[in-house]
């Protein structure tokens, strides 16, 4: 199973860069963020016809998400995140697909820090770190994928002086995405590539994408049930340099089938 997060930037203005890449890449199961659409606005008979069935929660301007699969439809089971019954905000989608749980996350940017969206952005950082625990008390098998907008670590970022201020980079975000980790959640993209840039998003701006100075927002975290499937991972940069493309790249991970525990047979009975 091939599973991807794409922050497509607005899915009806790039959607044939959407579907240009499904079709050569063809992942199993995408999560993408950032819809810029309504629900009616979603292209559900596009998507169809390059052979995704999709759930989605859209909103207008800047937010939206959706979870896209080629095998069975993916069972939607929640379109919020838990924990602020006040938050109109659409940037989590829940839904089970081929045995795993999947969760399309776009996090809030947080900027300008500090602020209101900053605090907003570690209240739903905690909301998401509580629902995280949750799912992983179950023992499913559970991936949350999606544009976290928090720049791990200063290796994850082409130059980290650049962003001082900025809450990408800002110590309290990313000290909220390393308890992810210390509560057993696994960077797919980090546990295959520990070194090294793996950059999936370059901002418009002053030529960032031609001189390859990125930033490694996009993440893919893997429950210890399944990370023992992680086969590959890895970063579609090419599709950030095509005509009208997103500010973002695709991010993958590869999982191999679950494994069987062989049961070890009953001594007879004499």
């Amino acid at each position: 199973m091939k599973v991807a997060t794409f922050n497509i930037n607005n899915i009806n203005k790039r959607l044939p860069n959407l579907l240009d890449w499904l079709g050569a890449a063809q992942p199993d199961v995408v999560c993408l963020q950032e819809l810029k659409a309504d629900d009616h606005a979603f292209p559900e008979a596009a998507l169809a016809h390059a052979g995704y069935s999709a759930v989605w929660h859209g909103q207008r301007t800047w937010n939206g998400v959706a979870i896209l699969s080629r095998g069975g439809a993916p069972v939607l089971t929640r379109r919020a995140l838990p924990g602020d019954p006040q938050d109109v905000q659409v940037r989590y989608i829940e839904a089970a697909v081929d045995g795993v749980l999947v969760a399309s996350i776009y996090l809030p940017n947080g900027n300008p820090n500090p602020g209101p969206k900053f605090a907003y952005k570690l209240a739903w950082q905690q909301r998401l770190a509580a629902h995280a625990a949750s799912l992983m008390s179950t023992g499913a098998q559970v991936i949350l994928a999606g544009d976290f907008n928090v720049v791990p670590t200063e290796a994850d970022i082409y130059q980290p002086n650049k962003w001082a201020g900025d809450a990408l980079v800002d110590p309290q975000a990313r000290a909220q995405f390393a308890q992810l980790l210390e509560a057993g959640w696994v960077d797919g993209l980090r546990a295959v590539h520990p070194s090294g840039p793996l950059w999936t998003f370059w901002a418009y701006i002053r030529h960032r994408w031609p001189n390859d100075k990125g930033l490694r927002l996009d993440h893919l975290l893997l429950s210890p049930g399944l990370a023992g499937r992680l086969i590959d991972a890895g970063v579609d940069r090419a599709v950030r340099g095509m005509d009208g493309a997103s500010d973002h790249a695709p991010a993958w991970v590869v999982l191999g089938p679950e494994r069987t525990v062989a049961r070890r047979p009953r001594p007879r009975m004499r």
